[in-house]
């Protein structure tokens, strides 16, 4: 028997009206239990607040600042607050200064309602209302290949209409006092994106690189060694780092976003297996984890390693499709290849683009016949993408340096330096 969740779920994919009704009513509950909070609690200039993925990681941008912070004498006397859906489950740096919370529970709330700042990566729920003297630093996760929010001009997603996507970014991006950027083109994709020369936030970008970026710029061999041997990766295997992006038409009632392969991973076991290990990771929106259990020794389920920068730093290639990992991974200038069996559709029907694909730096496959030949000849065909793979990193890496998190700092925090 169907849950009442799943029910309601079903409804609101069927109905514009009832979806509205059903998020109006949450929406409306969630503020009113916040308010006490809101009200209760003063900010206190010296907590900082981080979240990653909606409590889902201890990673990207927020994880950078955060232990960049704990390093400098200015935040002796801070308070750092991280927020996960478990807190159990993440290892995050050590401190006296930290504090972990549960998401959604009262210390959660408590946090949110006292931090002077806010450093995270994705959506905060639309009932945190946001004080005056309060600082929301969106760092986003990544350079975008697909479209995002405002710029989304196809009504491809089964649970949000175009309308939808957009009241829900003002929302959000009202809120906002800075917005991270590593580039002049995501300053650009951002202001877009994110609605922010009508809302009067044009001028929130910091464009100092991209903090999430600075360990791909410190790793030593050593820690490459000890990386395979926490995933279990043999250290005379080559490694493929396999990151599909979710579709937004794939969402399953009672579960979520699904993830459906277009790949044939016992072929590849069959033709690669002997020299290859291909981790594999699944979008963080994928709720259903997925049955490799018949390609071990081959493939490795990554999708809930914390840190995704770990993966790019022991793995060869990469090979997505969509996802905006190959702009971080770009920055090691290791071959990358991209498997877009279903480009016309996710084209069309789904997202679009913000660049080229002429611009990417590695060849585009679409069977599994071309993906294939491309991993026989990979370091071949890389060569011929040398020039290419320069001028897209002065084009959209020319900022990360190792130092972005120092930069982001020094300006978020001017009146400390």
């Amino acid at each position: 028997m169907k849950s009442i969740r799943t029910m309601a779920v079903d409804l609101s994919k069927k109905s514009t009206t009832m979806r509205k009704l059903f998020r109006k009513i949450k929406r409306t509950k969630e503020r009113i239990s916040y308010q006490k909070y809101y009200l209760k609690y003063k900010v206190d200039d010296k907590i900082v607040f981080f979240e990653t993925f909606n409590g889902r990681n201890y990673a990207c941008s927020p994880k950078a600042i955060y232990e960049k912070m704990l390093e400098m004498k200015e935040f002796k006397d801070y308070k750092f607050i991280w927020a996960f859906i478990d807190p159990d489950q993440h290892e995050v740096k050590k401190d006296k200064r930290l504090l972990l919370v549960k998401q959604n529970s009262k210390d959660y709330f408590r946090a949110l309602s006292s931090a002077k700042y806010w450093i995270v990566n994705s959506i905060l729920e639309e009932s945190i209302k946001k004080k005056k003297n309060q600082v929301y630093v969106q760092c986003w996760h990544g350079t975008p290949l697909k479209r995002l929010r405002y710029d989304i001009e196809v009504e491809g997603s089964v649970m949000n209409s175009i309308s939808e996507i957009r009241k829900r970014n003002d929302i959000d991006a009202v809120r906002f006092d800075y917005f991270i950027s590593p580039s002049k083109f995501c300053t650009k994709v951002f202001t877009s994106a994110f609605n922010l020369k009508k809302l009067g936030k044009e001028n929130i970008l910091i464009e100092k690189g991209y903090p999430r970026n600075d360990s791909l710029f410190h790793y030593t061999e050593k820690e490459i060694v000890n990386l395979k041997k926490k995933f279990g990766i043999k250290q005379d295997k080559k490694v493929i780092l396999y990151a599909p992006t979710f579709r937004d038409n794939q969402h399953t009632s009672g579960v979520g976003y699904t993830y459906e392969l277009g790949i044939d991973f016992e072929r590849l076991q069959k033709k690669f297996g002997k020299d290859y290990i291909l981790l594999f990771r699944t979008h963080y929106f994928v709720a259903k984890q997925l049955d490799l259990s018949q390609y071990n020794g081959f493939i490795i389920d990554v999708s809930l390693v914390d840190d995704v920068n770990e993966l790019y730093m022991v793995s060869d290639i990469i090979m997505t499709d969509y996802s905006s990992v190959f702009f971080d991974f770009a920055n090691l200038k290791r071959p990358m290849l991209f498997y877009m069996y279903d480009l016309e559709l996710y084209k069309g029907k789904l997202r679009d683009f913000y660049i080229d694909l002429d611009e990417l730096p590695g060849p585009i496959t679409q069977t599994q016949e071309e993906l294939e030949s491309v991993l026989e000849n990979i370091e071949n065909i890389s060569k011929e993408y040398k020039e290419k793979y320069e001028q897209f990193n002065k084009k959209y890496n020319y900022l990360d340096d190792g130092n972005a998190s120092s930069r982001v700092i020094a300006e978020l925090f001017k009146e400390k330096n």
